[in-house]
């Protein structure tokens, strides 16, 4: 049996014949840009948030990130504290703007710690990331209650997040804004590149709505220098069909954390917990083992794929070397980073597939 770490195809499988009739419908219309789609999926988003939210659909994760920072009037000589095992994207939206990433140590959940965080403040602290990794939820209690005590600006990295809960309450609805992803691997993903901003300002999202568009908001008027990072009709199209069935591919994904959580018994394996008041989405599944080079190796031997989420901190990449960083300033993300690994996960797994690679798991020595 072969089982690679990751698939897309199951996923289009499940409604496939929805996902063939809404791109022959945007193909049909001869709208392809910012068009009947685009508004219909950023009205659909924002309500599954709650009533009160308005979303601006673009091109990508990072655009989200890196836009919405701007908007929020991030730039140089700003200090903006992240976590410091989040993935390199999330601190380019800090870095893209001229301003300068803030590292801490995470929890052992692997999410941002409330202890770190605070401790980690200065005077010149501007804003906090909040990076929901591996489809875990920080506890935002905490966070947003040193955000509103220090008069912080709270941004919610939520690519690995869709869905994800804090006490009931929905990833993205927490900060200034939330930040979303829509990259085909995601648990709402598109068939391409895709992302999203989720705010409860209406004027806020406007503004991102014009700067998406080369700064303009009605046609070659421009009332700023924007840039050009819109949401394709076709990907709106396809994510409209994805977000109908969120709610239903969410409980497949914790159906099969479930299976893994209560199959899987090596001692030399540490399992993914959920956190008491959350509900996690499970967009991998991240086992740590000290012995990871060999688990994968073992692993390939069984015609069995792992991805290592992520294998070099972004404190310690050549990127931010002009940082002044060096091993051994974070040891416990590093240590995340040399242990982390996530085995196959994905929705249409089969039981037999699962099974197969649990039995493998716990006969690893």
């Amino acid at each position: 049996m072969n089982i690679p770490a990751n698939r897309t195809d199951r996923s289009y499988r499940l409604h496939g014949a929805e996902y063939d009739e809404a791109a022959l419908r945007v193909l049909r219309s001869g709208y392809l840009i910012l068009g009947p789609e685009v508004k219909a999926f950023e009205s659909e988003f924002a309500a599954f948030h709650g009533d009160d939210f308005f979303c601006a659909g673009l091109a990508s994760g990072l655009d989200a990130l890196w836009i919405g920072m701007k908007l929020l009037g991030i730039g140089k000589g700003d200090e903006v504290i992240i976590h410091a095992n989040a993935y390199i994207a999330s601190v380019m939206g800090i870095t893209l703007n001229d301003a300068t990433p803030v590292f801490v140590e995470p929890g052992d959940d692997s999410q941002l710690d409330p202890d770190t965080l605070e401790n980690a403040i200065t005077p010149r602290t501007k804003a906090v990331v909040a990076v929901h990794l591996y489809g875990q939820i920080c506890d935002m209690d905490k966070v947003t209650e040193i955000c509103r005590k220090h008069g912080l600006l709270l941004i919610e990295d939520c690519a690995q997040a869709h869905n994800a809960c804090w006490k009931g309450r929905k990833a993205g609805t927490f900060g200034d804004i939330g930040c979303f992803s829509f990259y085909p691997t995601k648990n709402l993903g598109a068939f391409g590149d895709g992302g999203a901003i989720l705010s409860r300002d209406p004027d806020f999202i406007e503004k991102v709505k014009v700067f998406r568009n080369y700064g303009s908001g009605k046609r070659y008027y421009n009332e700023m220098i924007g840039a050009n990072s819109r949401l394709d009709e076709l990907q709106a199209a396809l994510l409209r069909v994805g977000l109908k069935y969120l709610d239903e591919t969410t409980e497949m994904r914790r159906r099969l954390a479930d299976r893994y959580s209560s199959g899987i018994d090596n001692p030399l394996i540490i399992k993914p917990a959920e956190t008491p008041g959350s509900r996690a989405v499970w967009h991998q599944y991240v086992i740590r083992c000290e012995k990871r080079d060999e688990l994968i190796e073992y692993l390939k031997s069984r015609d069995i794929g792992s991805i290592i989420h992520y294998p070099i901190p972004p404190h310690l990449q050549e990127a931010y070397a002009y940082l002044g960083h060096k091993k051994g300033d974070l040891p416990f993300t590093e240590k995340l980073a040399s242990t982390v690994l996530s085995i196959p996960f994905y929705l249409g797994m089969t039981d037999e597939e699962q099974d197969y690679v649990t039995e493998a798991l716990n006969a690893f020595r």
